[in-house]
C-alpha cells in the first residue's frame, strides 16, 4: 500500500517537474514542415548538414555544426546570413544559388525556427 502511495506521488512529481521546465513548444520538425523555408532546407542544407540540422560526419571526415545547439546556436540572424551567403569554414556559399530573400529567409529560418528550442 505504501509503496503504491509512493509510486503516484513519484510520477505525480515527475510531472509537475515535466510542466515545469517545458516551455511549452515542441522541436520543429524540418521533415513534417510545409513551410518554403523548411523545403529549401531539405533540398540544399540537409545533405550536409542532416535531415533535422543536427549535424553530421562526411565521408571525407569532417563533422558539420549542429545549426540547434553548440556554439552555432549563439549566432546572430546577420553572423548566420553572412555563412549561408559567403560561406567559408568548409561550407560552400550559396550567393548566386539562392535568391536574396531566400538568403534572408533562410537566416531567419535557422535562428529562429531551429536554435530557438
Amino acid at each position: 500500500m505504501i509503496h503504491a502511495k509512493l509510486g503516484v506521488l513519484f510520477i505525480g512529481m515527475v510531472f509537475a517537474l515535466t510542466c515545469c521546465f517545458s516551455n511549452g513548444q515542441s522541436r520543429f520538425v524540418i521533415a513534417d514542415s510545409k513551410l518554403y523555408d523548411a523545403s529549401i532546407f531539405r533540398q540544399r542544407c540537409a545533405i550536409c548538414h542532416g535531415p533535422e540540422a543536427e549535424g553530421r560526419k562526411l565521408d571525407d571526415g569532417k563533422q558539420v555544426p549542429s545549426l540547434r545547439q553548440g556554439e552555432f546556436k549563439f549566432k546572430s540572424e546577420d553572423e548566420i546570413y553572412n555563412q549561408i551567403a559567403n560561406g567559408g569554414n568548409g561550407m560552400t556559399p550559396f550567393r548566386g544559388q539562392l535568391t536574396e530573400r531566400e538568403l534572408r529567409m533562410m537566416a531567419a529560418f535557422v535562428h529562429d525556427r531551429l536554435r530557438s528550442q
